[in-house]
């Protein structure tokens, strides 16, 4: 049963802000203590950790896209969204948003939504 279910535009223009929303139906964000995470995998390459938002509201951001990400929450509505602004072709992926516990230093994404794909292109 998939709890964790991403939605936004299937096609983005290049420099313009890419909006993703994933509704968790599974964990309270107002009562669990999990992360929530944006993961991409762009095609023929690996997954991409785009950053993370704590059950305290704190976000955390990979170093080579802090400058363009923005995560936020709505927990009156439990779901969360990521925002990436000036995008390009090189942000063409399947985006998944993830919810997993906080251990030994490291966010461990347990939880999967689908994934949706996101193209970006003129």
């Amino acid at each position: 049963q998939v709890q964790l279910q991403e939605s936004g535009p299937g096609l983005v223009k290049p420099s313009q802000t890419l909006s993703l929303t994933c509704a968790d139906s599974g964990e309270s964000f107002a009562t669990s203590h999990y992360y929530w995470t944006w993961i991409r995998q762009p095609p023929g390459k690996g997954l991409e950790w785009l950053g993370s938002i704590g059950y305290g509201g704190n976000t955390y951001y990979s170093p080579s896209l802090k400058s363009r990400t923005s995560i936020s929450r709505d927990t009156s509505n439990n779901r969360f969204s990521l925002q990436l602004s000036s995008v390009t072709p090189e942000d063409t992926a399947v985006y998944y948003c993830t919810r997993g516990p906080y251990f030994n230093n490291y966010v461990l994404p347990t939880d999967w939504g689908q994934g949706t794909q996101v193209a970006v292109s003129s």
